[in-house]
């Protein structure tokens, strides 16, 4: 990534990096890929970073635990990135439901941390 690049997505005060325990990284690494599509770039055997337009995320080796923040990523076509996150392995806690400003689910990812995913 350029400079130029580095500072579009550097945001004063915004969220710009998230990271997550994982205790067996490749499995996650599987997980996101197959639900959605992200890629990785691996620093050793203990972490793996991926990176999107504005936010960078990384998986570090660890005991995961599911704390008070839910991540929530955004579709485009919410059914169908339900159906993803089933295939790939991920269990649904909360199905489809509508609240104001659209529509989510929740999900665990195989490390039990829960995710949502909304749409508008």
């Amino acid at each position: 990534m350029t400079k130029i690049q580095s500072q579009k997505k550097l945001k004063h005060e915004q969220v710009q990096y998230i990271e997550f325990l994982s205790a067996d990284i490749n499995r996650a690494k599987k997980f996101y890929s197959d639900s959605f599509g992200w890629k990785f770039t691996d620093y050793g055997p203990g972490y793996t970073a991926f990176e999107g337009d504005y936010v960078d995320d990384g998986f570090t080796s660890g005991e995961p635990i599911n704390g008070s923040i839910l991540i929530v990523l955004y579709s485009e076509d919410i059914e169908t990135s339900k159906r993803k996150v089933i295939r790939a392995g991920g269990v649904l806690v909360k199905d489809i439901f509508n609240f104001p400003g659209g529509k989510r689910f929740h999900f665990r990812d195989p490390d039990g941390y829960e995710l949502a995913v909304w749409s508008e």
